[in-house]
């Protein structure tokens, strides 16, 4: 399997300036090699040959474009098969039903990132600090959080310079085993994913949304003053900063809501099963889009699946069509409007909240798609607030109060926990 780690670089302002040499000048060749792809015919081969083509031009290159001598030889030659990787993109796009174009030249603000491979760095002690060391380039300090094992291959480090100024560099590993997943999963889950409740199990617990309210109001404030400012000045640059903020901050705590709630049902369950959704046509639509568009389903189903197959858990996406509407006791449809929020089956008088009833059915449908047996054995993961109230009715867990699975603070204080690392 394939991993990828991203650390925090605190440059200095000289090595700013030559993380940014490096950058534009990785951009102009790019640009450089792009129009000389377009130059060759499809009928000089495929798509790889072609680009490799170009690729085999760098030695030449060098001798007549001095800065190309600064860069190290993988990042020259990462920049160029870059190429084939955006036509790869553009593809899989288009199969996925969009309408793409061709590819551009890159302005400054387009190109944000370079790459190692292979070669070209390694961690580094100096002056009591941990440093990644770039060939051709600096010795960086960098923020560890988080080690790489010892098993794993590093294949490439990619920098990258976000709207915010700030750098980061991941790290590309592989040589992780896939875990295999159990023939015969104990504990199951079916989620079904909404609006007013994030998500909703058949172990009866309701998530509920994240509230980026105060973050969507902050935004706008920004923006507004953005547009007021003379474009490509100072004071826009400054402005156009804040309003870089503002999103980093609005995803970042939308990441950290959704890796945290993957994990939770990853690796606490056996088998997860949720509904195989078209976001593309909910966002086309004419009502709600901007909820259904912050609340990121793609995104989550995403994580979900690569948490599941890290973890060696059975993951499935079953037919949403008719989840909600389908009587998970008896089988018998019957329309509902959305502001019910309850399901009364008039065929057998079965009833329960309308968000566990579809649960259930997509619980239902993950075993008939994988060929599995239910199992009775379904234990919920673990949560800083009761899963029920005193009545049995479903509790909602509050977004601010998800913990990771394992995380020392549900056993110690949060000071306590810091101090383990």
């Amino acid at each position: 399997m394939h991993y990828t780690y991203r650390y925090r670089l605190h440059p200095t302002e000289a090595q700013r300036e030559t993380l940014d040499y490096y950058r534009d000048t990785c951009r102009q060749l790019y640009n450089h090699a792009l129009n000389e792809f377009e130059q060759i015919p499809e009928s000089a081969g495929t798509l790889n040959q072609r680009v490799r083509q170009v690729r085999d031009q760098l030695p030449d290159l060098k001798d007549w474009w001095s800065e190309l001598n600064d860069l190290y030889s993988t990042v020259s030659q990462a920049a160029v098969m870059r190429i084939e990787d955006s036509i790869k993109a553009l593809s899989q796009l288009k199969q996925n039903g969009y309408n793409v174009g061709s590819l551009n030249w890159k302005a400054p603000s387009e190109f944000r990132s370079f790459k190692y491979v292979q070669s070209g760095f390694e961690f580094d002690k100096k002056n009591g600090q941990t440093v990644l060391s770039l060939s051709k380039l600096a010795d960086i300090p960098i923020t560890v959080h988080r080690e790489i094992p010892d098993d794993v291959t590093v294949k490439e480090v990619c920098l990258k310079k976000e709207q915010t100024g700030e750098w980061y560099a991941s790290f590309a590993v592989e040589g992780k085993e896939e875990p295999a997943k159990p023939e015969n999963p104990d504990r199951c889950v079916g989620i079904d994913v909404g609006i007013l409740k994030y998500a909703h199990d058949t172990d009866g617990r309701a998530v509920g949304s994240l509230d980026i309210q105060q973050e969507r109001e902050r935004l706008k404030r920004e923006q507004r003053s953005l547009s007021r400012k003379q474009h490509g000045s100072n004071n826009w640059e400054k402005q156009r900063l804040k309003v870089a903020e503002c999103h980093q901050r609005v995803r970042r705590k939308r990441h950290d809501f959704l890796h945290k709630l993957s994990n939770y049902y990853a690796t606490e369950y056996d088998l997860v099963a949720v509904e195989d959704l078209d976001v593309k046509s909910m966002l086309e639509s004419s009502g709600n889009s901007q909820n259904t568009a912050s609340a990121a389903w793609d995104a989550f189903t995403t994580l979900l699946e690569y948490k599941c197959k890290r973890d060696g858990t059975h993951f499935v996406e079953v037919e949403p069509a008719g989840t909600t509407k389908e009587c998970a006791s008896c089988g018998i449809e019957s329309d509902k409007p959305l502001w019910v929020r309850e399901h009364s089956c008039p065929a057998c008088g079965f009833k329960m909240d309308r968000d566990a009833n579809a649960a259930l059915n997509i619980l239902s449908r993950g075993f008939k798609k994988l060929g599995l047996g239910q199992s009775e054995d379904i234990t919920p993961v673990e949560t800083a607030l009761p899963m029920f109230t005193s009545s049995g009715a479903t509790d909602v867990v509050d977004v601010k109060r998800i913990v990771e699975t394992g995380s020392p603070c549900l056993k110690q204080p949060p000071k306590a926990a810091s101090r383990q690392g």
